[in-house]
């Protein structure tokens, strides 16, 4: 993992997630909307804003159906609380039941959709509880991605040198306007989202799940 830092200014560029934000904050490509990307309204957005719930979902949609002890078990919390925020995504759409999965009657859950889109302009809505959910939200999938990060670093002797040399570890400063920064943002979901089919594709059994992280912000020049 050896950052890299490019020349700048770089060239102008000309012209897709989730803010995993699992998630994006542009509308939905005809791929996300195959994969049944939710995108987040001030109602929705405000009914996900929880740290609990957000990890439920991801635990959902990363590893499939659970109950809300499994989950608990999973995320080191009370089967109440996660019982109690698994009702409250239901109420928002987020995850239904899974009666399949359940043979005794402890109830199974499952996500219903593969990712969240988030759109820039709940950012500027007029309600303070929205904005103080969106404070909420990106703080979360910040500190969430943060975790990843070291997680990935405390734990590759665990993986091959393969793996080891496939992995990155870089940051870039640009000299962008908001266009530009919004082009860039854009191609780089296009590329990631070429690649979503990709494992289908593996026929030498060394496929793992990847994660990649986009973060896209303005600094104060010093």
């Amino acid at each position: 993992m050896e950052p890299v830092e490019p020349p700048e200014p770089v060239a102008p560029l000309d012209p897709a997630e989730p803010v995993e934000p699992a998630e994006a904050t542009e509308p939905a490509t005809a791929a996300g909307a195959e994969r049944r990307i939710r995108q987040l309204d001030a109602r929705t957005l405000r009914g996900l804003a929880h740290p609990l719930r957000m990890a439920l979902l991801t635990a959902l949609r990363r590893s499939g159906p659970a109950t809300a002890s499994q989950l608990a078990a999973q995320l080191g919390e009370s089967s109440g609380a996660t019982s109690y925020h698994l009702r409250q995504l239901a109420a928002y759409g987020f995850v239904e039941d899974a009666p399949e999965q359940g043979k005794g009657r402890e109830r199974w859950w499952r996500a219903v959709h593969e990712g969240t889109e988030f759109g820039s302009g709940l950012m500027h809505d007029a309600d303070p509880e929205t904005r103080g959910a969106v404070d909420v939200f990106l703080h979360e999938i910040a500190h969430s991605h943060a975790r990843e990060v070291s997680t990935a670093i405390a734990t590759r002797g665990d993986w091959s040198q393969e793996w080891s040399d496939s992995t990155d570890l870089s940051d870039f400063t640009l000299r962008l306007t908001p266009r530009q920064t919004r082009e860039l943002s854009r191609r780089m979901h296009e590329l990631v989202n070429g690649y979503l089919d990709s494992a289908a594709e593996d026929d030498t059994g060394t496929a793992a799940r990847v994660r990649v992280h986009l973060h896209a912000f303005p600094q104060q020049d010093v």
